[in-house]
């Protein structure tokens, strides 16, 4: 999809009337910030001039306190020669103790105004916050991703025209900072996030007819674009490599299963560099299988690989900035279907690794999946680590409702890293447990396991069960069931797909995984 956002960064001493333009450029919008009690900055008053008595007016008025989220929008404002004055309130100052929900959420505050802005319209940005970031290059590069993100759209299935009322066209935003150059070279380090975020997103979104292994599998295709090495296993490569857990789930629908490997060599060959690996769970459609779901919002199980989608959004992002690293994305690719050659119930499948799975529920499919793509991950590239993403288990979402990823891991470094950067993108995870106890809730009495534990403890016995494929590797499994799709809209997505994960795994990579 084109871009609806355009930004760019200048100095604030290029920040001028705006010129004479034609009708279909549309409006001119001044952006600036307020804190608690309508404090602006000194270089925001200075450019505001004697408009910044005439907001003091409006504000009393409109009772505007400045307070985070809110916003003031003052039309024709007289002297300023902009068609609009656009005040944000941004509130009170970080803690200095902060804890996760009081982190600066400058791309938050990015997203909330591009939500105030409307379409078709000319920005002009006075970033100079009443309380200075640590860094203002990086927090104006967060404010831009933030607009990027709130500017996504999904509508391309939707034929009739659009209400007149509502305005068309990109947005173009001049961002004024201190130092351009320092923004622009902190925005060169998120280039293409924003696109790999709206890849995964539009994945998600897309319908079962359309987007199913064979199709999507093409789509990732287009990685190569970026100098991504994609390979497409099919179902007969898949089993000649042993993979039957993968295969018994898809064995039931006329699509055939994919298996697809991205490779990103960002730092020379990959047999001298160990690399990062990320897994994603790409069940395009689940209807449970011969354990049928209830009809009711089973539409929903179109998004049921967004755990895949996340892994090919991650790969372009890394891919579009040329990340210093060297990366593997694999994705196992199958549509659950019931039928007269689904897996059943009782049945006994045999993965990749030679370890035998009772299967007890058809639509505890994902975890099958994953343990066949695992298994080959670890074992043909010997990854530094790997984590894998799977809209999973219901249970996720009992125990911590759609505000948290659930996070399961072998390894306490590598978990202790992913709640650090969640925290600070804001994609926020939640480590549970894994221990032998649980382990003991899949055995099984005729196969080496089973693929459900029962009830109680369902998020941790799935992790237990995928635990048994990583042969030891340093991993971590993100269940993303309250996050990856239907998730609660806020201001930097109002979709229904989210695109969750692409952000905290670029962010862990950029941190801690690449070459400076």
């Amino acid at each position: 999809m084109p871009s609806a956002v355009t930004i760019e960064f200048v100095r604030f001493d290029a920040v001028a009337k705006p010129a004479q333009a034609s009708a279909e450029a549309g409006p001119s919008v001044l952006v600036a910030f307020a804190g608690d009690d309508l404090a602006l900055s000194a270089k925001t008053r200075e450019i505001l001039g004697s408009a910044a008595s005439r907001y003091e007016r409006a504000a009393a008025a409109a009772n505007f306190k400045g307070k985070n989220g809110s916003a003031l929008d003052i039309l024709a404002p007289e002297g300023l020669g902009f068609d609009r004055l656009l005040v944000m309130g941004t509130g009170k100052g970080p803690k200095k103790d902060a804890v996760e929900d009081t982190l600066p959420d400058h791309a938050g505050l990015g997203g909330a105004l591009m939500g105030r802005l409307g379409r078709g319209v000319r920005v002009t940005v006075l970033f100079d916050l009443p309380d200075a970031p640590a860094d203002p290059a990086v927090a104006a590069t967060e404010l831009a991703l933030g607009m990027e993100l709130r500017a996504y759209r999904f509508d391309v299935y939707r034929t009739k025209k659009k209400d007149d009322a509502e305005r068309e066209g990109p947005v173009n935003v001049a961002i004024a900072v201190a130092d351009p150059a320092a923004a622009n070279a902190a925005r060169e380090r998120r280039a293409g996030l924003a696109e790999g975020v709206g890849l995964a997103r539009s994945l998600v979104n897309e319908p079962p007819n359309v987007l199913y292994p064979e199709s999507f599998a093409a789509r990732v295709g287009e990685l190569t674009k970026l100098g991504v090495e994609v390979e497409i296993l099919d179902d007969a490569q898949m089993r000649a490599l042993g993979m039957g857990a993968l295969l018994g789930v898809g064995q039931g629908s006329d699509r055939p299963s994919r298996l697809v490997v991205m490779r990103w060599a960002g730092v020379g060959g990959q047999g001298e560099t160990k690399p990062v690996a990320f897994i994603g769970k790409g069940v395009t459609f689940d209807t449970g299988g011969i354990s049928i779901k209830p009809a009711a919002g089973m539409e929903d199980m179109k998004g049921d690989m967004a755990g895949a989608a996340c892994v090919v959004g991650l790969m372009h992002a890394l891919a579009a900035r040329k990340a210093k690293v060297n990366a593997i994305g694999a994705i196992g690719l199958v549509e659950n279907m019931p039928g007269g050659k689904a897996q059943r119930p009782g049945d006994i499948v045999k993965s990749m690794s030679g370890q035998t799975i009772e299967i007890i529920n058809t639509d505890a499919e994902g975890r099958l999946v994953l343990a066949d793509v695992l298994w080959y991950v670890q074992d043909k590239y010997k990854p530094a680590f790997m984590i894998d993403l799977a809209t999973l288990t219901g249970a996720i979402m009992v125990a911590l409702g759609q505000e948290h990823a659930g996070l399961f891991s072998n390894d306490d470094e590598l978990a202790d890293r992913l709640i650090k950067v969640g925290k600070e993108t804001g994609e926020k995870v939640w480590r549970l447990p894994l221990g032998p106890a649980y382990d003991k809730l899949i055995d099984s009495k005729f196969a080496d396991m089973k693929n459900t534990g029962g009830r109680h403890g369902g998020s941790i016995t799935a992790a237990q069960f995928l635990q048994r494929f990583v042969n030891k590797v340093p991993w971590a499994h993100l269940d993303i069931a309250g996050t990856g799709m239907g998730s609660l809209a806020n201001d930097i997505n109002q979709s229904w797909g989210s695109g969750w994960g692409v952000r905290l795994l670029d962010r862990l990579v950029a941190d801690y995984y690449e070459e400076k």
